[in-house]
Parts: C-alpha cells; sequence; structure tokens
C-alpha cells in the first residue's frame, strides 16, 4: 500500500479502496488474511479506528469477513465480486463521459483501435 494519502477523501475510504485495489490486482486472493490493524496503523502512521473503519467498509459490502480471534480475511468470491460491481460502475458512470469525449472529439472505432495499438508498439507512449 501507498503510504500518500488525498486529501480529497477520508483516509479510511482510500485504505478501503487500496485493499479492494489489491484484490482485484490479485494481490490479495480468496482466503487471504489482511494485514492487522496494528500494523496497518503502526506502519502508516495511523489511528487504528480510522483502519477498523476502512476495513468495517469491507466487511459490510461482504469483501472481508472477521474471524474472532484470527484476523480479517477475503472472503470467497470478493474478486469476481469486485469485477463484476467495477465494470457495471464503469458502464453506468464512466463510459458515458468516455463515450461523450470521443464523440466531441470525432473520433471513431477504428481510428482509437489504430492509436492503441501504436501506442502499444511504441512502449505505452503515444508522442
Amino acid at each position: 500500500m501507498n503510504p500518500n494519502w488525498n486529501e480529497d477523501l477520508p483516509i479510511y475510504r482510500q485504505l478501503r479502496d487500496r485493499v479492494v485495489a489489491m484484490i482485484l490486482e490479485g494481490v490479495l486472493a480468496d482466503g487471504d488474511v489482511l494485514p492487522s490493524v496494528r500494523n496497518v496503523a503502526a506502519e502508516y502512521r495511523l489511528n487504528p479506528l480510522t483502519v477498523l473503519k476502512g476495513y468495517q467498509e469491507l466487511v459490510d459490502e461482504g469483501l472481508v469477513e472477521k474471524k474472532r480471534g484470527r484476523g480479517m480475511f477475503v472472503t470467497d468470491g470478493a474478486r469476481r465480486q469486485l469485477f463484476k460491481d467495477e465494470r457495471r460502475r464503469f458502464i453506468d458512470k464512466e463510459w458515458p463521459m468516455v463515450r461523450a469525449t470521443i464523440e466531441r472529439l470525432g473520433l471513431d472505432t477504428a481510428t482509437l483501435l489504430a492509436e492503441v495499438k501504436q501506442s502499444d508498439k511504441a512502449g505505452g507512449t503515444n508522442d
């Protein structure tokens, strides 16, 4: 996890989002234990209640489960559920803005795909 915090969002929410990203990226898999509240609080100099609040959001969403005396674990199917939710969010919230930009710029599918292929061949830069 990156210790740099964005001032625009509460830290507990950023912590939750970072754990979600770790699950989506496969860093944390189904059944994996999350770092303890104490360890995260100490490592990133956070109030343990802030860490707990971020973890509790994950529990409330069904992505993490508490096992008394053992810690918090990624639930089975969490990654699959996150992909489903993130795809739906992208289609519902982000895609309309992307599509509007594409239309505003007069781009078409063939041009976009050609640009992506060119960018990939150039090593990710499109200068």
